[in-house]
């Protein structure tokens, strides 16, 4: 019986492929004319009739057997999927052979071992989705950049921890996911221990320690199974933040969807590259054509298949396959309604950058396209957005050392400290081991809470500068006193400039509200952070083969900085006055000094100001590198 359903099925696909109907049987010599007509017209008919029967009796078939498949919502697309895919292949290449067919049913078959090959997007969806991403004037490079890189880890051991860039473009993708790798490397051992467990039990995947952690100079230590179980649960987060903590969708490629079982991970890295020798996306067409997409609500399902498609993953099309995920989970359109010019493409010409748009994307799980808190009235009923809630990790950007942009406060000061940072054509990731560096002693906390106040009030942008009725208001809500001289000196132009307000809080006594230290006893931290650039420069590995010659070794780089932060409210000339009060045994805690020490400049350092003003930093061997 089931050789009979292939036979039929096999017969309605061969069918349906025909362009044409097929040539009827001629009439015999001496027959009639006009009954041969007739007859032949019949013929023609009947053929056709049979034909549109078995095909939908086939399809009728598939889909009443995917009903009792696993996962419901890509089962029932299987038959339809597949039968689409041949037909359009066989449109692309007129005359095919029969070997697209029997690759159709194949596939089709492969339900039967429990291979979820999801459902494919309508030609609009992906047209959609391409236009999105690519514009229509983006060049063959800018794809090219796309479809060539892959998410995975460096084979340094000094690097162990990053994920390394080769082509231009997918920065932005890479950065934010690297971003979440560490926060899970670094601080949340436990946390993922718990939410891994059923996959490690399933895969192999060896959970955590308690205990363990990595430490200062110490990423070689890490174990292939750490950082693999670190980023699927990094992807998931990202993927449920885009969708409201509600879904996931996860996209792959209908041509590898059977390649992710049965065999070794060790070769499926080769089966997938040859898999996808001469792909090539140049429309939304080719995402019609190649991908699939799955939903899931539910968290443990969507690791599980993070989990089996890592080989995918670390393939040429793994960057882009992730962006696809983090659209689809937010939502094609909920992804325009987030954006203040939905007009353009997220990917920048004419380089191919990610925009903010898709670092913001990653970062919190939505599509604005700016980095100040909360949304900015420019009045008329016009609204640019911005973040809206605290992130996991944050972000800086050497545009604010500029003076082009400000960043708010939730992205500067994120729960973990581990920032993104952009420049004007990269981004890489700071990030540090200890989380005291973000904690804030008595005055720091004071100066947090006035300027978030007065941010509330500033509709410029970060621009730093409020009207005189909303100034009244930050004076009540932090219980200011201001002698009336320096009101009406605030107050007499109509508008209240923060540097202005600064330095009067700087000379106003602690019990009027102000931040006047007298006793001199707050002194400056010093702690380190590091900073990693993915993309892979040439070393020197130090071996020399016989030609004498050393050969170069391909790397990202990292890079460890000392930074000591003076307080902000102390005057510099203070700080050259005060004798050092530095303990050498504390290398990697946030300290207490007065005194600054040499310093370094790099871009790096005009970013790391915006967030710790006036900071310095020192480093060893080359400068740290945001391009």
């Amino acid at each position: 019986m089931a050789d009979q359903e292939d036979e039929d099925l096999k017969m309605a696909l061969r069918m349906s492929l025909q362009s044409d109907s097929p040539e009827p049987k001629r009439s015999k010599p001496g027959e009639n004319a006009v009954g041969g007509e007739e007859e032949e017209s019949s013929e023609v008919r009947n053929r056709r009739k049979q034909r549109e029967l078995m095909a939908a009796a086939a399809e009728k078939r598939m889909m009443a057997a995917a009903k009792h498949a696993a996962d419901a919502a890509a089962a029932t697309v299987v038959g339809t999927v597949e039968m689409r895919g041949a037909i359009a292949a066989k449109q692309e290449k007129p005359g095919g052979s029969s070997a697209g067919i029997d690759k159709a049913l194949n596939l089709v078959k492969r339900e039967d071992k429990n291979v979820n090959l999801g459902k494919e997007l309508s030609v609009a969806e992906a047209g959609q989705l391409f236009s999105l991403i690519f514009g229509s004037e983006v060049t063959k490079e800018v794809l090219r950049q796309w479809s060539n890189q892959g998410i995975r880890f460096s084979c340094d051991p000094e690097t162990s921890m990053g994920l390394v860039q080769h082509e231009g473009g997918p920065c932005g993708v890479l950065a934010a996911i690297q971003a979440f790798v560490l926060k899970y490397l670094l601080f949340s051992m436990e946390e993922l221990n718990t939410a891994m467990s059923s996959i490690s039990t399933n895969t192999g995947l060896r959970g955590f320690s308690k205990h363990e952690y990595v430490g200062a100079d110490n990423f070689s230590s890490l174990t292939e199974d750490k950082k693999s179980i670190a980023l699927v649960r990094s992807m998931a987060e990202i993927l449920f933040s885009c969708g409201t903590n509600g879904r996931a969708v996860i996209a792959s490629l209908r041509i590898l969807d059977g390649d992710l079982e049965g065999s070794v991970d060790s070769s499926r890295d080769e089966v997938i590259a040859k898999a996808l020798d001469g792909l090539t996306i140049e429309s939304g067409l080719d995402f019609h054509n190649v991908l699939s997409v799955n939903e899931y609500t539910s968290p443990a399902s969507a690791l599980e298949r993070i989990e089996a498609m890592l080989p995918v993953y670390r393939s040429r099309m793994g960057a882009m396959l992730f962006l696809i995920s983090a659209l689809l989970s937010r939502g094609m359109d909920s992804v325009q309604a987030d954006r203040d010019d939905p007009s353009q493409p997220l990917v920048t010409a004419p380089f191919g950058h990610a925009s903010q748009e898709i670092v913001n994307l990653l970062l919190c799980g939505r599509a604005v396209a700016n980095v100040f808190d909360g949304m900015m009235d420019l009045g008329g009923g016009m609204f640019v957005k911005g973040i809206s809630t605290t992130v996991e990790v944050g972000f800086l950007t050497l545009l604010e050392s500029l003076n082009y942009c400000k960043v708010g406060q939730y992205l500067k000061c994120p729960r973990w400290p581990i920032w993104v940072v952009g420049s004007e054509s990269h981004y890489t990731v700071l990030f540090a081991l200890d989380t005291k560096v973000q904690e804030e002693n008595e005055l720091e906390g004071r100066e947090s809470q006035i300027r978030r106040a007065f941010d509330v009030h500033d509709q410029s942008g970060g621009g730093g500068f409020i009207g005189v009725e909303g100034f009244h208001q930050v004076l009540r809500d932090t219980n200011i006193i201001l002698p009336a001289e320096k009101l009406e000196q605030l107050c007499n132009t109509g508008f209240i400039v923060w540097s202005e307000f600064w330095q009067i809080l700087l000379d106003l006594d602690k019990n009027l509200g102000g931040l006047k230290d007298s006793s001199g006893l707050s002194g400056k931290k010093v702690f380190d952070l590091y900073h990693f650039n993915g993309i892979a420069k040439s070393v020197m590995n130090g071996n020399q083969p016989s030609s004498g010659r050393e050969i170069p070794l391909q790397r990202p780089r990292l890079t460890k900085l000392r930074v000591s932060v003076p307080p902000r409210w102390t005057p510099e000339e203070f700080m050259s006055d005060v004798p050092a009060k530095i303990d050498p045994g504390a290398k990697d805690t946030v300290t207490e000094v007065s005194k600054p020490e040499p310093s370094q400049h790099a871009p790096l350092v005009d970013c790391i100001r915006t967030r710790w003003a006036r900071a310095t930093c020192s480093w060893e061997g080359d400068a740290p590198s945001i391009v």
